[in-house]
């Protein structure tokens, strides 16, 4: 099986892109960062820290504290594929993140995007 070249990514890399789009509508990089600490569990320090690491998307994922039982909410299609049908679990917690990015730069509010 090959292996996603977005695993060896660094979380860094990709952060910026999330922020920019964000930004598009009007969020701001405050509104991503919740984002990631709801999914992940990371505190801030802990974010920027792997920002500053340069830390992949396998290890960001598989490093993170506790990962939000309620991320299997997370419905929907990124590029067509439908989320809750990915099987690979790495690539599931990547496009749950690109999901609620994608929810934010719509202009969904908060408590509907991180399902409250």
């Amino acid at each position: 099986m090959t292996r996603h070249r977005i695993y060896s990514m660094s979380f860094a890399s990709v952060y910026p892109l999330y922020v920019t789009k964000a930004g598009r509508k009007g969020r701001n990089a405050g509104e991503v960062d919740e984002i990631v600490r709801w999914l992940t569990g990371y505190a801030q320090q802990e974010i920027a820290g792997h920002l500053e690491k340069q830390t992949s998307f396998e290890d960001f994922f598989a490093q993170a504290p506790a990962l939000n039982p309620a991320r299997h909410l997370i419905k929907g299609t990124i590029c067509g594929v439908r989320v809750e049908e990915i099987e690979e679990p790495l690539m599931r917690e990547i496009l749950y993140l690109d999901k609620l990015v994608d929810e934010l730069a719509k202009g969904k509010v908060m408590e509907k995007i991180l399902r409250t």
